[in-house]
């Protein structure tokens, strides 16, 4: 007997739109797409006749979110952008609190860096890079033009990422999502639906299968994430963002066996919080090798301004396996307002 769950191209076509439509769900939507199906009639029937049931994730722990009530969009411009970009920032201002930060940093005029330091009960190289941080946000509102609007498109947070043993684990938010992934067993299923008229077996049948398609958007989603983890381990140890590791939504989907358009769905409007607190969308996750490059370079350049679009090239090459023509490193360097130094030598 064929089984009654065999789809036709056109079901197939139409099962791809949908589970499409799945994968760009919002957290909070697929909560609410869980839960309604969780309470439908059917989902008991399928339950007792030994059709369904929903496995636990090897190592799904649950958090509550650090910013509840909230949605990150995507930045603007301005401080928010400069912190979810220096996760060393973020863990002095955590630890000395807004209204310290106000008085010895944006208040008092003229204070040297050990005064801050003093007056904050943090040490003076913490102080420099608040100060730092500032300069940089008070040059961007100088010479750049005022940021746009933020855009509509808001990200949904799908989980936390904890540290233990040094490691990052996913702590998600949304419990009922991830307390089991939905399995349907077609053997059961094909048994449930013989017993019952042909009218109830297409209603059971057609439930099913709303129940794989959701199936299939949490392990895709799951093993993503896991992957992603595996890869950036170093940098969410650490919270050094020139420890992140090159990674493209096409390797990321070869991985996982899936269509890279599945990916770029998938992660579309998905955000995870990082161990330092902040929230970013999935796809810092997937920096490009260009975009390490040029944060190296940028870092490298700071840090030695004597250097020049030669001497960094060496340094990237030697030091950081960065293979970068001089021509590309000045551009760059002219790209990041560091004020290019042209002569080859070192």
């Amino acid at each position: 007997m064929v089984p009654r769950l065999a789809l036709t191209t056109a079901m197939r076509l139409q099962g791809r739109l949908k589970l499409a439509r799945l994968l760009e769900m919002r957290e909070e939507e697929m909560a609410r797409l869980a839960r309604a199906l969780e309470a439908d009639p059917l989902f008991e029937r399928l339950a007792r006749a030994g059709a369904l049931s929903r496995r636990p994730f090897p190592g799904a722990y649950f958090a509550a979110r650090r910013w509840a009530g909230w949605s990150l969009a995507p930045a603007s411009g301005g401080l928010g952008d400069l912190l979810d970009s220096d996760s060393a920032a973020v863990r002095v201002l955590r630890r000395i609190g807004r209204e310290r930060f106000e008085e010895s940093f944006l208040r008092a005029e003229g204070l040297t860096d050990a005064q801050r330091a003093r007056r904050c009960g943090v040490s003076t190289a913490d102080a420099a890079l608040l100060r730092a941080l500032l300069d940089r946000l008070y040059i961007r509102e100088e010479f750049e033009p005022a940021p746009g609007p933020a855009p509509a498109r808001v990200f949904s947070a799908v989980a936390g990422v904890g540290l233990e043993g040094g490691k990052p684990v996913l702590r998600f938010f949304h419990r009922d999502v991830w307390k089991g992934e939905f399995a349907v067993d077609e053997r059961g299923l094909e048994a449930l639906v013989r017993r019952v008229s042909r009218e109830e077996g297409a209603r059971l049948e057609r439930f099913a299968r709303r129940l794989v398609f959701l199936g299939r958007r949490q392990t895709t989603l799951y093993k993503a994430l896991q992957a992603l983890l595996s890869a950036q381990a170093e940098w969410l140890a650490t919270g050094d963002p020139l420890k992140r590791q090159p990674l493209t939504q096409r390797s990321l989907a070869a991985a996982l066996g899936v269509d890279a358009s599945a990916i770029n769905r998938l992660i579309s409007n998905k955000a995870v919080e990082l161990p330092w607190g902040t929230e970013a969308p999935m796809r810092c996750l997937l920096p490009s090798a260009k975009t390490l490059a040029i944060e190296k370079l940028e870092a490298l350049a700071r840090r030695r301004p004597d250097l020049s679009d030669e001497g960094l090239r060496r340094e990237l090459a030697s030091g950081h396996q960065i293979h970068l023509s001089r021509r590309s490193v000045a551009q760059y360097r002219q790209d990041l307002g560091l004020g290019a130094r042209g002569r080859r030598g070192a």
